[in-house]
This record gives structure tokens, C-alpha cells and sequence, in this order.
């Protein structure tokens, strides 16, 4: 194993995620940037020169030859994730990818294997996972007893190059696929419990989108203990901020919600894992049918920004591959979560029910 210091590491990908990441690369002592790969000359450019004039290229197969790195980092459009990926794990690098892993449950799959194969470690990013506050959350959901309800939204009325964004990704997947494997994935560690069946519903309210791709949608999950979930996201200039940001669990003890803060529009990047609070409602009586136990309030305040997240990510990276962890876990629920929000995906298209 190498030392600490020396893993070069590629970064695929300038814009928003990649440069988080990328900070977050520089700033640790086990990474060292050796390239930045984007197909826009400007955002590799502007990234490059906020990092000490790291050397760009604009070609992934020709970097991956030319930087021989030992950790690439791939914050690409999704439709590129399964062949970068692929490639970086036949290079024997060790990969961190944005979410989804693939576009397919069988790629996501293919890779899991590929990277055993090449004992290669390969961290998705679900930025969740390592947020403080979301596993606070995930605790507290789980002292509620059984079974859970768990409602989750995020609605962006994007415009501009927000909305930009949001078209290039809508021609690879839908809004309740791109950003629905994030709220599932939480869903599965809160009931800790297997997902039984996915039914969904969609709408496409675009000329500016495929007629067969929809920009809002919402799936509803039912798990092996009778908890039930719901998550939807819609995306464009059209969508209402009235209740863009809904994170709430019920169980028969209460009810735990990260609570409304001032978040601002509901497009900024920063505001997707901002929270404001966590409440806690406990519902026990007392013999007048009061409540015994006034609502809490856990202040989240001091959570960390968008870059100390991806800071966080990397660490549990750089952790992974020094200390050799197992990551088994993390990457079975990588595929299960992909796995739902296809399944919403089929459930849309065919106004059916999946089972799974």
C-alpha cells in the first residue's frame, strides 16, 4: 500500500460537484491532483487555476493514460458514469463516483463485481450518508417504533443555467431518478427493512424536454415491515416553492422532521442539504388525552457546507483505501437504491406497480 501523500488522484468532471471534490482533494494530505478532466475548456481551466495550475485535458481515455492515477474521482453526467468507471477500475484506480453508480441496476452491478475483481475500493457519492444532521435524523427515526411513514420532497424552480442542467440530466434520467437514490437510500437505513414493491406517477410539463421524459415525478416505496414511503422531485421554471423541502418520519411513538429554515431559492445547490433544525414530536397521553412531553428542538446550525461535505466524502475515501474497510455495505445499498427509483421509473412508464 502506498503512503499517505502519494495517491494521485484524476478528477473527471469541473462543474459544480467535480470542484467541491476537488477542493476537497487538495485540502487532504493523502490525495495529490495530478489532472482535471472536463469537455469545457473553461471550467477546467478556472478549476485549475484555483488549484496551482493543475495540468486539464479535455479527452478522459487520454488523462487516464497520461496521469496513471491511483484514485479517479467522477462527477460527470450520469450517462458517462458506467464507462469511466469501467475504465478507471481496469487502470486498478480506485474510483469515487457521483451518484447513480450507473443508468441500469445491471451496470451498477457489473461494476460492484469489476471493482472486487481489481480490489479496488469505489465509494458512491451519497453525500447524506456523511452529513451530520441526516444521521441524526436516520437515528432519531429509528426510536419511533415500527412501522415508519417516511415523506420526503425536493422541488427546484430552476431557470437559467440551473434549468440548463436539469435538461442535459433529463436526457439520461428523470428528475425522481436523478436525485431520488439520495431519499430511498435514507429510507432503507431509517427502516432498515427490504423495499417489497415501487409504484410512481409522472408528468412531463416541458416542450423543452423528450416526450417521453417527465420533470416531475413521485414514487411510493412499501417495505417488508409495513413501513411505507413517499418521495417526489420536480424540476424546471414552472415549479412551485410552496412546499419544495419536506423531510418528515411518523411512527407510532412520534415524529421527527428536519425542520423549515429560510432556505432561499429552492435551485440553490447549498440549500439541498442545508437544514434549519430537527423537531422531535413524541406522541404519548396522559390520562386527559394531553401530550406528556413538549416538542424538541435540536439546533442544527453549526452543520457543515457543501464543500466540508464533499471534504467528508473524500475522508471516508482516503479512510477506505488506507485502512483497506469493507465496503460491501455501502455499495449493496448503492444498487438496491438505483434499483427503486428504476423501478419508479418503469412504474410511470407503464402505470403499474413493480414489484421487486
Amino acid at each position: 500500500m502506498r503512503t499517505m501523500g502519494h495517491l494521485r488522484t484524476l478528477v473527471a468532471g469541473c462543474g459544480n460537484m467535480g470542484t467541491s471534490h476537488a477542493r476537497a482533494y487538495h485540502k487532504l494530505d493523502g490525495f495529490k491532483i495530478v489532472g482535471l478532466v472536463s469537455r469545457g475548456a473553461k471550467s477546467r481551466e478556472r478549476l485549475s487555476e484555483e488549484l496551482d495550475g493543475t495540468p486539464t485535458f479535455s479527452d478522459y481515455a487520454h488523462a487516464l493514460k497520461a496521469t496513471r492515477p491511483d484514485v479517479v474521482s467522477i462527477n460527470t453526467y450520469p450517462d458517462t458514469h458506467f464507462n469511466y468507471v469501467k475504465m478507471a477500475l481496469e487502470a486498478n484506480a480506485h474510483v469515487f463516483v457521483e451518484k447513480p453508480l450507473a443508468l441500469t441496476v445491471e451496470e451498477a452491478q457489473n461494476l460492484v463485481d469489476l471493482s472486487k475483481k481489481h480490489g479496488r475500493k469505489m465509494v458512491v457519492g451519497y453525500i447524506l450518508r456523511v452529513h451530520p444532521t441526516w444521521a441524526k435524523f436516520t437515528e432519531m427515526a429509528q426510536t419511533l417504533g415500527k412501522p415508519l411513514v417516511m415523506r420526503m420532497n425536493l422541488n427546484q424552480q430552476s431557470s437559467g443555467e440551473h434549468w440548463y442542467t436539469h435538461k442535459q440530466l433529463m436526457n439520461s434520467m428523470s428528475p425522481i431518478v436523478d436525485c431520488g437514490v439520495h431519499y430511498v437510500d435514507v429510507m432503507c437505513s431509517m427502516t432498515r427493512s427490504k423495499p417489497i414493491s415501487v409504484s410512481a406517477i409522472g408528468a412531463h410539463l416541458s416542450n423543452e424536454i423528450a416526450p417521453d421524459m417527465y420533470n416531475y415525478g413521485q414514487l411510493q416505496v412499501r417495505f417488508e415491515d409495513g413501513s411505507v414511503g413517499w418521495y417526489e422531485a420536480g424540476w424546471g421554471p414552472m415549479m412551485s416553492e410552496t412546499a419544495f423541502f419536506i423531510k418528515d418520519v411518523i411512527g407510532p411513538k412520534g415524529c421527527v422532521s428536519i425542520s423549515d429554515r429560510d432556505k432561499g431559492s429552492s435551485d440553490d445547490v447549498e440549500g439541498h442539504s442545508k437544514t434549519g433544525s430537527l423537531k422531535m414530536h413524541h406522541s404519548e397521553l396522559d390520562a386527559d388525552g394531553h401530550f406528556t412531553k413538549k416538542d424538541e428542538i435540536i439546533s442544527t446550525a453549526d452543520e457543515p457546507d457543501h464543500d466540508g461535505l464533499c471534504l467528508l466524502e473524500q475522508e471516508y475515501l482516503l479512510d477506505a483505501i488506507v485502512n483497506d474497510r469493507d465496503l460491501t455495505h455501502h455499495l449493496n445499498d448503492a444498487v438496491n437504491s438505483l434499483k427503486i427509483v428504476l423501478a419508479a421509473d418503469e412504474s410511470v412508464k407503464t402505470g403499474k406497480t413493480v414489484m421487486l
